[in-house]
């Protein structure tokens, strides 16, 4: 199987609807939660895609997409980092990082290395020195943190639960 990496640094109405779709398949056992319903994605998605640095990597299997994965850059004022459950080392938010704000691969894709391939293809042409991203512990049995920790991701900090998200891990790891 052969995927294809395309990029988009902005969302047009096909790529968003795209996503949407591939969304709603990956995480259909998850979708009558607030946090997951399709509604509240494309809320998010809108957000970051208007936010510094948006990049959007869609693989394409065919006429098929098969899997997402898409991130923004943060800095040092950024919301993101006022989510911690823990005070951040000394200069960690000095320079930039990737925020990688979601990913997924239908589930035909999943096991072939395609989940990788996206991840890094969303990481090759970023300028940015680390990539970071919140992870659900419990995901997959923990199988989802440990696919993350065989990328090169180490926890460093946790987000804490709100009303409609469990606690989080947080976890970096360098681009290059």
């Amino acid at each position: 199987m052969t995927v294809e990496i395309r990029h988009h640094t902005t969302l047009t109405a096909e790529t968003r609807q795209a996503l949407l779709d591939v969304y709603a398949e990956v995480r259909a056992p998850l979708l009558h939660l607030p946090n997951y319903c399709v509604e509240a994605f494309a809320e998010r998605l809108e957000r970051y895609a208007a936010e510094p640095g948006f990049e959007l990597v869609l693989g394409h299997d065919g006429g098929a997409v098969v899997g997402y994965a898409y991130g923004n850059r943060v800095g040092a004022g950024d919301r993101y980092w006022g989510r911690m459950a823990e005070p951040l080392p000394e200069g960690f938010t000095d320079t930039p990082v990737l925020a990688l704000r979601e990913i997924g691969v239908r589930t035909p894709w999943r096991g072939s290395g395609v989940a990788r391939r996206i991840h890094d293809g969303l990481l090759a042409r970023r300028a940015e020195e680390r990539v970071t991203l919140m992870v659900n512990p419990l995901a997959g049995g923990g199988k989802v943190r440990r696919v993350y920790e065989s990328w090169g991701y180490r926890a460093f900090n946790a987000q804490p639960p709100s009303s409609v998200s469990p606690e989080l891990t947080v976890m970096v790891r360098p681009i290059r």
